[in-house]
């Protein structure tokens, strides 16, 4: 669910997961598991960063 919306977020803004990644400050293989689901627990420091750098809450 968490990957679903990085992913959804990301795309609406144009950006590749290299570019969001390098953007908010985590390793791009981080972001491609949270968003394979793969990260079953992703850190809450990494799911904030990542919200706060596509413009978002942690509600959406």
């Amino acid at each position: 669910m968490i990957g679903d919306n990085v992913k959804k977020f990301r795309n609406k803004k144009g950006l590749s997961q290299d570019a969001l990644a390098r953007r908010a400050d985590v390793h791009c293989t981080t972001l491609t598991k949270l968003e394979s689901e793969v990260a079953k627990k992703p850190s809450v420091q990494t799911v904030v960063k990542t919200a706060k750098m596509l413009g978002v809450s942690m509600k959406n």
